[in-house]
């Protein structure tokens, strides 16, 4: 521990020490199957995302060649515009991994940042894993310091936390030493950024969070290799990231560090069934439950839905602007249009949130009907839950619940599901099926990799 006692030591200093003592060859199965099954639905995303605007944005704002991936694209770039490229892509759909207790995204932000700076170093497999995994954990532990309070100071957690979990990611990866890990996390809390405000026109910032997080923890790892010193206390003093990001409550770090030697809350991750906001998902669930009553959505007077309080302004408000999204992103922040279009094709995948289905007269008329009210027993954020009260002109009444959301750890969606998830994604991006095949033949293999030079298999 450098000479400092362990009782004196900074939040910073104690998850360096556990940085540090990370062997990835000890893992648990299931927290190496959770790190592929990250980084094969994160490569799923950016080969479906790559010829989108919002990626062809990014990669003009990048500068020259390097030898990292653009995955789905030809060439290589610098690893911190790879990693932003990267992950722009596979958030840019928000059809990204959840953890149920934030919410973050973890392999949106994680493994673009991990796997660019293998590449830049020539680091093997292992490194790979080992940088995933503590990565992914860190942003699963440092989302549940403050519940709801990042977002109701109006910044993004997947961006905040994300850069301050990149830097320990790629620390692990690296393996830097004790002072320089402390460091790096201490300079990523400088880095942190990421406001919500595209919510209110439907914007397109929040598809960059999880890439400027990316990079921004490369940087900070980097930089603290070649000297620069950042704060120990970045997390929990006076002018810190919580003090900043989260001033409403007062931190608690206990979830962030008890049994952070012995359990992997990375192993719980969600992946998600359907390409929208996270919350949404088991509301979505619940309106293809209706719809498979065979009801004549004329029939419909009302629909109700019980929801936590801490979703309202993301999800339902402006309700108005929800019940017509101005755009077919801020579409897949709208509760009511996610219910309305699940209701009619019984899915919300890419093909679901397009300008023809979000002005479609049905869908939107249904959407109209769709209203809330919150449950102050509703569990969120621990957990994900939906529900509907649909009164009919008649006066009938269904009701559904859905517990738990699909994808999340009481129903996780099986690797069969997930890998055919990629090839979908991948199809939609333009990838042939034995493209798809080489490269899920790849995920089984990655980690055991010398380097990772094979990943240049990527580039079509």
């Amino acid at each position: 521990m450098n000479g400092r006692n362990m009782d004196n030591s900074s939040i910073a200093e104690r998850l360096a020490h556990w940085i540090l003592s990370q062997d990835a060859r000890g893992y648990p199965q299931k927290t190496v199957d959770t790190a592929r099954l990250l980084l094969m639905d994160v490569m799923g995303l950016c080969i479906a995302a790559r010829r989108e605007y919002y990626v062809q944005s990014a990669l003009s704002s990048t500068d020259g060649s390097g030898l990292c991936t653009v995955l789905g694209l030809p060439g290589g770039l610098t690893a911190y515009d790879a990693a932003l490229v990267n992950g722009t892509a596979a958030h840019g759909e928000d059809y990204d991994d959840t953890f149920e207790g934030g919410p973050v995204h973890s392999g949106a932000v994680i493994v673009p940042a991990v796997m660019a700076i293998c590449e830049r170093e020539g680091l093997s497999g292992e490194a790979l894993l080992r940088g995933i995994a503590v990565g992914a954990e860190l942003m699963c532990r440092l989302s549940l310091v403050a519940p709801k309070a990042i977002h109701r100071a109006g910044f993004h957690p997947t961006a905040t936390i994300g850069s301050v979990a990149s830097a320990g990611a790629v620390a692990a990866a690296l393996r830097l030493d004790f002072g320089q890990t402390t460091s790096a996390l201490g300079i990523a809390g400088s880095m942190a950024s990421g406001i919500i405000e595209y919510l209110a026109e439907g914007t397109s910032t929040k598809r960059m969070h999880a890439g400027w997080a990316a990079q921004s923890g490369i940087r900070a790892a980097l930089m603290a290799r070649g000297g620069l010193d950042g704060p120990r206390t970045v997390l929990e003093g006076r002018h810190g990231f919580f003090q900043a990001f989260a001033p409403s409550v007062t931190p608690d770090f206990a979830p962030l560090l008890s049994g952070l030697e012995q359990d992997w809350l990375m192993q719980s991750i969600a992946f998600k069934p359907y390409a929208c906001g996270t919350m949404t998902q088991p509301y979505i669930d619940c309106a293809i439950a209706l719809a498979r009553r065979k009801i004549n959505p004329a029939d419909i007077r009302d629909i109700v839905c019980r929801v936590g309080e801490g979703t309202v302004h993301r999800l339902w408000e402006d309700l108005a602007v929800k019940h017509r999204p101005p755009t077919a992103y801020a579409a897949k922040f709208s509760t009511p249009f996610c219910m309305a279009v699940g209701f009619y094709d019984g899915r919300a995948g890419l093909g679901q949130f397009t300008p023809a289905r979000i002005n479609d007269p049905a869908v939107l008329a249904l959407a109209k009907k769709i209203r809330y009210e919150i449950d102050p027993q509703n569990p969120y954020p621990a957990q994900f839950t939906g529900h509907l009260r649909a009164t009919m002109n008649d006066g009938t009444v269904y009701e559904h619940v859905q517990p738990w959301m699909r994808g999340g750890a009481q129903q996780p969606l099986s690797p069969e599901e997930l890998a055919e998830k990629f090839r979908d994604n991948a199809r939609h991006g333009g990838w042939s099926d034995s493209q798809s095949e080489k490269m899920l033949h790849l995920f089984q293999e990655i980690f055991t990799q010398v380097d990772l030079i094979s990943l240049q298999q990527g580039r079509v």
